[in-house]
């Protein structure tokens, strides 16, 4: 059995010029980075602004499990399988992080024959996004502490700095550390920590400004600390958007690679699923539906997480309208939502599938909440037996909701035929009357206590009192009408990761909230999500080498 990395390796690309004009863009639209990448100019809009959208499609999951689910998998695979069926389509998807492909997740290009390559390049430094973006928002931490150390004439409180530093890999020993130690030329002493790259509001803006005007207005409006009085302090109290803005201005171009069947794939921007959007970029997403039929989109973790998020926040912001979504399941992940323990996911248990099936039934309630027709597709696994399959469809079936077997991993294209066909007549068939479940205006509680009871099913919410007196500084600067950005466990429908399938009589406790003003939503912080993750005892990074004649190892 071939590995992802050798399969990707054996790829036959096509020079990226080639792979752009499949979807009418010629070579001056592009700015190449070698062969095989390049950057598409934001410039193109303007050549394609009266071309009719084409379909938007999500692909969204259940709650993920070390099982597997496949939802990136998918979504390639679902691209090249329109293209397959005649229509044009293009995948858009999220960049990796360093940090979880040295850590324990790995890379994020898919699997098997339904991956995007160059797959070493595109989980390694890519075109240096992720690189600009960790430079740009520690350009703006420098520059905090500077103004306090040349003599705070902003009266910056140094207690009430909110602005971290960043840095794209897993080093818990970064969350909590003092800077300014070592004299008075050094800056001024104070507690600070590192976040991760992808948790950055920078990383947030990056993916739903529509261009680098609208980046460097929403970037100015960031709050990086309070002073003495209560009162914020904004990224332009430090006049710092300008130089940021230039930090990013070639980053902000799409990126443009290919699939394995050569099928055009735009992979730009990748905000951490938990603290904020989770989705791709909306310059990406909008260029797709110009540029092709179909463009297959996609949301961090399950659809409590990520399509909650793409439908209220991101589609929101940027007036998009999906047609269809397709959540994406397994036999094996539902066996362990039942209570199937890891080791025993490959025997049938029929008991374990349905008590775990009712994960799944959620997610497709959630999804026709926000009136958006949805499609199941069942990840298929060689140890799946016939019984668990006919179960499987006939639950998601009494549910209204279209059920496909894909086989995308072991076949690629040809393995998603029968989804891609079940999209388009979805699409040409069932109307979308999609809207977000609340209203922005809103209460910021009346907002948290729709998205848990009819998201999540939860009996209710409850709030420290750390959580209500910020709700209250919150309301006071006038800052509580944007949509909200639940930062959870993504392992379950609820604040606690052990509670698996579909809990019942629980509450979510918010502990905390945060105003990240320049993406233009509040975080409302529950469980104990972490903003730098730590690496695991044995790291993915022990088995990755490049040998002496070049082949690279271990990347998955």
């Amino acid at each position: 059995m071939k590995t992802d990395v050798q399969i990707a390796q054996q790829a036959k690309m096509l020079p990226i010029v080639e792979v752009a004009k499949k979807i009418g863009l010629e070579e001056d639209d592009l700015i190449q980075y070698g062969k095989y990448k390049a950057k598409v100019s934001l410039d193109v809009f303007k050549k394609f602004k009266d071309k009719e959208d084409g379909k938007l499609i999500l692909v969204t999951a259940i709650n993920p499990t070390p099982a597997g689910e496949g939802k990136t998998t998918i979504n390639i695979g679902l691209a090249m399988g329109l293209n397959k069926i005649g229509k044009t389509a293009i995948t858009a998807i999220r960049e990796p992080s360093l940090g979880p492909s040295f850590g324990i997740k790995g890379g994020a290009a898919g699997g098997g024959y339904a991956q995007v390559v160059p797959m070493e390049d595109i989980n390694l430094h890519f075109t240096g996004d992720l690189h600009a973006i960790t430079t740009a928002h520690n350009l703006i931490s420098a520059l905090l502490d500077n103004h306090i150390h040349h003599g705070n004439e902003l009266n910056i409180d140094p207690r009430r700095i909110v602005w971290k530093r960043v840095l794209d890999m897993n080093d818990r020993a970064l969350r909590n550390i003092v800077v300014g130690l070592g004299g008075k030329a050094n800056g001024v002493p104070r507690e600070d920590g590192f976040d991760i790259t992808v948790a950055s509001e920078i990383m947030a803006i990056f993916c739903l400004a529509e261009d680098l005007q609208d980046f460097k207005e929403r970037v100015a409006r960031i709050i990086v600390a309070y002073k003495y009085d209560g009162s914020p302090v904004y990224v332009r109290d430090l006049k710092a958007q300008g130089a940021v803005a230039l930090l990013m201005k070639d980053a902000i171009n799409p990126n443009l690679v290919q699939t394995l069947e050569n099928t055009p794939a735009l992979i730009h921007g990748g905000p951490f699923a938990n603290i904020a959007h989770g989705c791709n970029s909306m310059q990406a997403t909008k260029l797709g539906l110009k540029l092709a039929d179909y463009t297959i989109t996609e949301a961090g973790f399950g659809a409590d997480l990520g399509a909650e998020k793409f439908f209220d926040i991101k589609a929101r912001f940027g007036d998009l309208n999906p047609d269809a979504t397709v959540i994406v399941a397994t036999v094996r992940a539902l066996k362990h939502h039942g209570g199937a323990k890891k080791g025993e996911l490959e025997n049938e248990d029929l008991d374990a599938l349905a008590e775990g099936v009712e994960n799944l039934e959620k997610h497709i309630e959630n999804v026709n909440k926000f009136g958006v027709p949805a499609i199941v597709a069942i990840n298929r696994f060689p140890t799946d037996t016939e019984a668990e399959l006919n179960l499987l469809m006939e639950k998601c079936q009494a549910l209204g909701a279209e059920t496909v077997l894909s086989e995308v991993w072991a076949k690629g294209g040809e393995g998603a035929i029968d989804l891609a066909e079940k999209v388009v007549k979805t699409c040409e068939t069932k109307e979308s009357n999609f809207k977000p479940i609340y209203d922005s205006e809103e209460s910021i509680k009346a907002k948290i206590d729709k998205i848990a009871k009819e998201v999540y099913g939860a009996d209710g919410v409850e709030y420290t009192k750390k959580c209500e007196k910020k709700i209250k500084q919150i309301e006071n600067l006038g800052l509580d009408k944007k949509p909200i950005c639940m930062a959870k466990t993504q392992y379950s429908l609820s604040d606690d990761p052990k509670l698996l399938a579909r809990p019942k009589g629980f509450k979510i406790t918010v502990r905390d909230i945060n105003v990240s003003n320049g993406a233009g939503f509040l975080v409302a912080l529950t469980g104990n999500i972490m903003t730098m993750p730590g690496l695991p005892k044995v790291p993915a990074a022990n088995n990755i080498d490049i040998l002496e004649d070049g082949e690279i190892v271990g990347l998955f």
